[in-house]
Parts: structure tokens; C-alpha cells; sequence
């Protein structure tokens, strides 16, 4: 259904798909701590009341304090659990990701689940105020330097886990690792978070052969085509034309909360899924990157970071 699109990303799929799913497929997390970044709305929201929801201590990682405080209170209404942490971290930021990851540490003490969720679409190419282009800073190199940061942690609380949230959108486009960028050309919203999403799918099998031997598996997923606000704000017109078709944000979410809890995720690391399926990362030939542009994206995301390597015990650094 995935290579027609529409049946597989829209609400038609996940309808068919789900109907042999019992909610016995996700295990208790019962004194498990869940990071969930952009978690104040949409997919981040679903997830983070999802594993709230099976028992997990789940902490909140949000620009907006405000946003973040409702987000926790709508949370704890609705699950009837009251361990939810709010966090101020604004992925675009460096010095913000650093502050939140040295606070998260001390204070939480474990992480069983990280889930780089957090992401934007830009219509203008704009930079961070730490001189990167804006998409691929919030996307891509502050998740980097936050999973790097926390795999001390991921690995002292293993067996954990890593999910990355990417889009269906990521199967349009190559890995663009001599313009990461996107300095060349005329920028196109779209595609620069197209290419951060294709991005996002290669560092997630990166840091899986990185960490394999630590006891902590890293998984991406695409949810399909779910309403959220960041869907109707960065794609009014897709949203107008598909919005019957559109998964609701629990749906969306669905895979990321099954990836973060059920026992089958655990066996094996590196895979993207959708619908709790492994799916293949590419639809055609044209996308697929070479050995070279997977090297060159670590080493722009390490210089990007400032990531020390060093913070990931050399028994685990295997490219």
C-alpha cells in the first residue's frame, strides 16, 4: 500500500493496518523514563501522553514554557498520571540543547526512550543563531547533539532506546551531503525538509551501528500524513486538499509509542518503520546515497554539534 501513497500514508492505511493490533502488544513502562522533544502539540503531544499512559515518567522538551506547563496538565488530566517533567529546549539552539541535556541528566537520572520528534518547515531559508541553516539545525543537528549528549545516559539505563521521527516526504529526496545547507540553488521549503527528513533516516542507522554493542537500539519512522498544527501552518494547501484523508495525532503516533514499548523493536536496531512495520528507505534507485555522502553527513553533524566524540565510550564507536 506504501508504493500508492495515499492508501498507506493516509487514515485508510492505518485503519486496515491496525485491526489486528491488541492493545497487549505494548508492554508496561512502569519506572521507565521517556524524553519526547516537541512534545506541546501534534505527534509529540500523542506520544508523550501515549507512554504516559503505559506508566512512564515522561518529560516534556519544549521551546515555550507556557505551551509546555498546558501540555503536562492536559497529559496528567488524561492519563491520570501525574509523573510528567517539562524541559525548555529549543533544538536550534546549541547552547540551548547543552543546557537542557546537562539539567535532564541530573534530574532525571535514567533514559529508557529518547524521541527526536521536534522538527520545521521554513518557507525562506533563515539561519540559527548558531549559523545554520534553520531547517537542518532543528531537524538534524540539534537532535544529533542531543543524542550524543544523552548517550552516556541512554547507555548507563540500557536497555533504552532512540526514535527519530522523519516523514513519508523523505522518500523524494537524495541525501544531499555536498550542500547540507542548502546554499546552492533556489531554496525550497519543502525540499530542505525533505532532505533533513532523508537525513535524519541515514544518522539513525549511523548511530545504530554506533551504539549496538551499549544495549541501546535506534529507530526511525515516518507517521503518514497526520493533522497536526505544524501540517496546517507549513502546508496549507496539502492540508486543504487531503484533510479527509489526514490520521489524527494519535495515530500518527501510533508507531512511535509501539517502537518506544513493544518487546519485537528491541531485537534489532537501524530499521524505519511505519505501521510497526520495518519498511525499506527507499521507493526508487535515485535516492540512494553513497558509503562517502553517509561519512561526509556524521562528520558536518559532528563539526555542526561540537559533539565530542568522547562522550560515547570508544567500545561503541564503530562506523
Amino acid at each position: 500500500m506504501d508504493r500508492t501513497v495515499i492508501a498507506g500514508f493516509s487514515n485508510v492505511g492505518y485503519r486496515l493496518r491496525s485491526r489486528g493490533w491488541k492493545a497487549s502488544d505494548l508492554a508496561p513502562m512502569d519506572g521507565q523514563v521517556v524524553l519526547v522533544t516537541g512534545a506541546n502539540s501534534g505527534l509529540g503531544f500523542a506520544a508523550a501522553e501515549g507512554f504516559a499512559r503505559l506508566g512512564a515518567t515522561v518529560w516534556l522538551a519544549v521551546r515555550n514554557s507556557e505551551r509546555g506547563e498546558d501540555a503536562r496538565a492536559r497529559i496528567e488530566e488524561s492519563t491520570g498520571r501525574g509523573s510528567v517533567h517539562v524541559g525548555i529546549c529549543d533544538l536550534s539552539r546549541l547552547e540551548s540543547v547543552r543546557e537542557f541535556a546537562e539539567r535532564f541528566s541530573a534530574e532525571a537520572g535514567r533514559l529508557d526512550v529518547l524521541v527526536n520528534n521536534a522538527g520545521v518547515l521554513t518557507e525562506q531559508r533563515e539561519v540559527s543563531a548558531d549559523g545554520i541553516e534553520m531547517t537542518l539545525a532543528t531537524n538534524v543537528v540539534g537532535p544529533f547533539l542531543l543524542t550524543g549528549l544523552l548517550a552516556p545516559l541512554l547507555e548507563a539505563s540500557a536497555p533504552s532506546r532512540v526514535i527519530n521521527v522523519s516523514s513519508g516526504g523523505m522518500y523524494t529526496e537524495k541525501l544531499a551531503a555536498d550542500d547540507l545547507q542548502f546554499e546552492r540553488g533556489t531554496f525550497d521549503g519543502t525540499t530542505a525538509y525533505a532532505r533533513t527528513k532523508r537525513a535524519q533516516v541515514v544518522l539513525t542507522e549511523l548511530w545504530a551501528q554506533r551504539l549496538q554493542q551499549a544495549g541501546v537500539v535506534v529507530h526511525c519512522m515516518h507517521p503518514g500524513w497526520a493533522d497536526t498544527p505544524g501540517l496546517r501552518v507549513s502546508l496549507p494547501r496539502f492540508y486543504r486538499a487531503t484533510q479527509f484523508l489526514l490520521r489524527t495525532p494519535d495515530e500518527g503516533a501510533d508507531t512511535i509509542v509501539w517502537l518506544g514499548a513493544a518487546p519485537e523493536p528491541a531485537q534489532r536496531s537501524g530499521g524505519f518503520w511505519h505501521d510497526r512495520r520495518e519498511r525499506s528507505t527507499h521507493m526508487v534507485p535515485r535516492t540512494t546515497e553513497s558509503a562517502a555522502d553517509r561519512d561526509e553527513l556524521w562528520q558536518q553533524c559532528m563539526w555542526l554539534s561540537g559533539l565530542d566524540l568522547g562522550l560515547v565510550s570508544p567500545a561503541n564507536s564503530a562506523s
